[in-house]
């Protein structure tokens, strides 16, 4: 997959690492805008490829007083405005094959959520829109078995797909990084490693994931330095009032500062 082919995207010639960043969920124009903004600026300041992430509807919740979304098609319209405002390719995550088609519409890259990962009619339906495919890993799956998510869009006749590490379940409430299948992935598709989702603590008595975001910094440097091409990183200007993912989300705030790091361990990686 040529990044250089995903529309509006930026800085692909600078051999950086590529960053999937956003808030969880489109809690409305506002906040979307504002977070964007900043994290655009930041990303052009050290010449990060940049893809703005964010769902226009919660599918797979704990609860079912869970925030789900503000609507679909007013979801949707924002992550375009968002696109059109800053010139930055978009990201949403899919859940059926509908929303393949009316996602495809508004986003340039469509994200089949990990609990998905293996449900072939949504790989197919995505990739047959033409649209960039990012897979994240079930958390139930192997590196290995990955080859054969990557093969049902390829052999749509799509070769735009991207696997993203979002962690292994250890046990019932929390996640872990096997960082050899980054290797392992690499050979079938650019890997991104999810490290907001990664921190996670699932499965939780109040119905609420958990998260340890306090070690956001130490799994995104070890991706870096594991060789992975991108980084997935949930972050709002104020997560413990976020709609969704609050507790494994970043600071806004303490992004400039961690992106920067990391671009200084990807030059030493590149050296290597």
């Amino acid at each position: 997959m040529q990044l250089s082919l995903i529309p509006q995207i930026k800085h692909t010639n600078t051999d950086n690492f590529l960053l999937l960043a956003g808030p969880c969920a489109i809690e409305g124009e506002e906040m979307a805008l504002r977070i964007a903004e900043k994290v655009v600026a930041i990303t052009d300041d050290l010449q990060i490829p940049y893809i703005f992430k964010g769902s226009f509807k919660k599918a797979n919740r704990s609860r079912l007083d869970s925030f789900t979304g503000i609507g679909d098609e007013k979801a949707l319209k924002i992550l375009r405005k968002v696109s059109e405002t800053f010139n930055v390719p978009t990201v949403t995550d899919i859940h059926t094959e509908q929303d393949a088609e009316m996602a495809a519409q508004y986003v340039d890259v469509l994200q089949i959520p990990a609990f998905l990962a293996r449900q072939t009619d949504l790989l197919v339906a995505a990739a047959k829109t033409g649209k960039v495919v990012n897979i994240k890993k079930g958390q139930f799956m192997s590196p290995e078995s990955m080859k054969h998510a990557v093969t049902k869009i390829t052999e749509t006749g799509n070769s735009q797909a991207i696997i993203t590490d979002r962690g292994t379940m250890f046990g019932y409430q929390d996640m872990v990084v096997d960082f050899r299948g980054i290797p392992t992935m690499k050979a079938y598709a650019p890997v991104v490693l999810d490290v907001t989702h990664s921190l996670q603590q699932p499965n939780q008595s109040s119905g609420v994931t958990g998260g340890r975001p306090a070690l956001i910094g130490t799994m995104a440097k070890a991706g870096i330095a594991a060789g992975a091409d991108g980084l997935f990183i949930e972050t709002h200007f104020d997560p413990a009032n976020a709609k969704s993912d609050g507790a494994n989300m970043l600071e806004l705030s303490l992004l400039e500062k961690l992106l920067s790091d990391l671009v200084a361990i990807r030059e030493v990686v590149n050296r290597l």
